[in-house]
């Protein structure tokens, strides 16, 4: 077998991995510590809605200047998201204190056939 040949061999089942893999996306969402119950239902249907097309969720609680004092509100809003997304997608990755962010990672779960 020569080089040239073994080489478009190659390339073509690289190709062939390439089109059955999947992309991940990661899609965020953001929330204020103090985030009301209106906005929260609208970000909690829009986590839903990317959860559905098979995307992970990073939701997150943003503390600007001195609201970093309400962390366990941040804490408590992310870990309610959890519970109400429980049947679309599972935490990944439980809160988080990042500098001035508190992350959470859902991964949406397998669809069954």
């Amino acid at each position: 077998m020569d080089y040239g040949k073994f080489i478009y061999q190659q390339k073509k089942r690289d190709k062939e991995l390439k089109a059955k893999s999947t992309q991940i996306t990661v899609k965020e969402i953001r929330f204020g510590p103090q985030t009301d119950e209106h906005d929260y239902e609208f970000k909690r249907k829009n986590a839903e809605k990317f959860l559905k097309e098979g995307s992970k969720l990073k939701a997150f609680v943003f503390f600007k200047g001195r609201s970093i004092i309400y962390k366990e509100q941040g804490q408590i809003l992310l870990l309610r998201l959890a519970q109400d997304l429980e049947e679309y997608g599972k935490v990944e990755a439980m809160p988080v204190l990042e500098g001035k962010r508190m992350i959470m990672f859902i991964a949406p779960k397998k669809k069954s056939k």
